[in-house]
């Protein structure tokens, strides 16, 4: 007796992968206050796997060399971290007064159009202190919520280093269990998946570093020397934001606009600020990334804009900079495992050649006979 196979109707497919997906989401966004860190420690821990690897080679003890990777990342972070709280500092000082200022040159700009449009400007200039007043207000709440959620951060940045500690020392653990999953009669497909996916996703991690530093130098030097204030944590904010792709941009060339107006007597600067960076932009994009970052890693637009605001609603701001490296390595994943490959196809930003039509097929389209 025969049996016959059994095939799951597609939309009974579509069903399924649809409700997978929405479950997965969900679960992402209610255990966020777990997963988070998590993630952020699987990347750290990718990352610092070479150096422990080299302290290994060096005859040093496995737990001595993981320990060693995390003081020295622990003093990189620390002295970062001094430098930008002592430049936010600053700018928290003066943030009463720049909003005075960009409040008078936006009563400038109002009055001006009033005059030339024959608009009564009262209500504007009402909204505008009405805006103020609420801006400092609201900037006052922050701090305190910052101050009352310092706690959480607290707890997290002890239990960061903890994690990743565990994850490097239970490295050859997770393989073998990663191994075992798939069966012994893939083992070697296995192994080179996890090889080349790893040292992909170390190169791209790595090239992303190097950008955001490099970006960092470049965005500093040039506020620096155009003499705006906050230069520093500007350049820095402005390459850490230049991480979120398109969106980042455009906030990270803002700021220190914003900041040019208030400050400077003269709108040129701002100007000056728009097209140096633009330029900078324009050596990223064709040089930095290209060269630097690992080149074989390229999501389009479409699903990197949706992978921010995903990001975003599920897990806020550290939502947004893990997007984008967190598609990148289920890219790489795709990439490498061949059902898969459609789905890494997707993510890319190759774009196939478009189909020509024949004349022949053109003639019949127009319902004329050859």
């Amino acid at each position: 007796m025969k049996h016959e196979k059994f095939e799951i109707p597609l939309f009974a497919r579509a069903t399924i992968f649809l409700v997978g997906i929405i479950a997965l989401l969900a679960i992402l966004y209610i255990a966020k206050g777990i997963i988070v860190p998590i993630v952020f420690s699987i990347i750290i821990a990718i990352l610092l796997h070479p150096v422990v690897k080299f302290f290994v080679k060096k005859k040093i003890n496995r737990i001595v060399a993981i320990v060693l990777s995390l003081l020295i990342t622990f003093i990189v972070i620390a002295a970062f971290g001094a430098l930008v709280i002592s430049q936010a500092s600053r700018f928290a000082d003066s943030w009463p007064v720049l909003v005075e200022r960009f409040t008078a040159m936006i009563n400038e700009v109002i009055s001006g159009a009033s005059e030339y449009f024959n608009i009564n400007p009262q209500r504007v200039h009402d909204w505008i202190l009405k805006t103020q007043r609420e801006l400092l207000s609201n900037s006052g709440e922050a701090i305190g919520k910052t101050l009352v959620t310092m706690g959480g951060v607290v707890v997290v940045l002890f239990l960061v280093p903890v994690y990743i500690f565990l994850i490097l020392f239970y490295q050859p653990l997770i393989l073998d269990f990663i191994r075992k999953v798939f069966g012994e009669g893939n083992q070697s497909q296995v192994n080179a998946i996890v090889s080349q996916t790893k040292t992909v996703i170390q190169r791209y991690l790595l090239g992303l570093v190097i950008e955001t530093v490099i970006i960092a130098i470049l965005e500093t030097a040039t506020l620096l020397i155009l003499g705006i204030e906050y230069a520093i944590l500007l350049g820095i904010i402005g390459a850490l934001l230049n991480l979120i792709p398109y969106i980042g941009g455009i906030v990270a060339v803002a700021l220190p606009m914003i900041v040019a107006l208030v400050t400077k007597e003269t709108a040129w600067y701002a100007l000056y600020v728009l097209a140096i960076y633009y330029f900078i932009q324009l050596v990223d994009n064709n040089y930095i990334v290209p060269k630097i970052v690992a080149s074989k890693v390229k999501i389009n637009a479409l699903f990197s804009i949706i992978a921010i605001l995903v990001g975003n609603a599920m897990w806020g701001i550290p939502g947004m900079f893990l997007s984008i490296p967190l598609l990148a390595i289920i890219k790489l994943v795709c990439d490498h495992i061949e059902p898969l490959k459609p789905l890494g196809f997707l993510l890319g930003d190759t774009m196939p050649p478009l189909l020509k039509i024949k004349p022949n097929l053109l003639i019949l389209l127009k319902g004329k006979s050859p």
